[in-house]
């Protein structure tokens, strides 16, 4: 058997993991390659993961987008068919009312036609003539106003003028120089009225 000299070192034993060995550094190796293929499947997995979600967002702000289109439209010509009915339901109002103003129309040239006959006959046709014209407009909504004896209503009369009257009260209305038509919100104009004031 051969002597091993004190300044030898030691031969190195397989498997120890010795620098130079064949074993340790074929493990080492392997492990590191091991790792980094790990680690990029995992990056790969993420990747295609956030790709995934990318696309699906993508396409729910498309489908919404699509939608505010559509309900915009939708809102769109909604508006231009209401804006178009009311103008046909106004055109139509006004129709009807002007078609029941004809027959007024109608009995003026009646009376006028009968200018050069009997004047009392005359004033009798226009006399039916402008009651026919208050019965229209009571019918419309504005009732004739033109009472006398009632207390002044700022709401339906307008002063013109007040005089003192030692018969009626003060604040009574003595005279309508100008017959008022409607109520409230419904009111064409107020009477033009002469209120009776307090003694001088």
């Amino acid at each position: 058997m051969a002597t091993q000299r004190p300044d030898q070192e030691p031969a190195p034993r397989a498997g120890d993991g010795s620098p130079g060995t064949g074993d340790g550094s074929g493990r080492n190796t392997g492990r590191a390659a091991s790792t980094s293929g790990g680690e990029a499947a995992v990056r790969e997995a993420a990747g295609g993961k956030a790709a995934g979600e990318d696309a699906e967002n993508a396409a729910s702000v498309a489908d919404l987008e699509d939608r505010l289109r559509r309900a915009l439209a939708d809102a769109d010509n909604t508006r231009k068919r209401c804006a178009q009915q009311l103008a046909e339901e106004r055109a139509a109002e006004r129709a009807r009312v002007a078609a029941a103003w004809l027959t007024v129309v109608d009995n003026l040239d009646r009376a006028l036609a009968h200018a050069n006959a009997d004047a009392e006959a005359v004033i009798d046709g226009v006399r039916a003539v402008r009651d026919q014209a208050v019965g229209l407009l009571a019918a419309l909504g504005y009732p004739r106003h033109d009472e006398t004896g009632v207390p002044f209503d700022p709401q339906q009369h307008d002063a013109v003028s007040v005089v003192p009257d030692g018969d009626a009260p003060p604040g009574t209305v003595l005279q309508v120089v100008r017959p008022g038509y409607g109520d409230g919100t419904q009111q064409l104009r107020p009477a033009a009225v002469v209120v009776a004031g307090g003694q001088g």
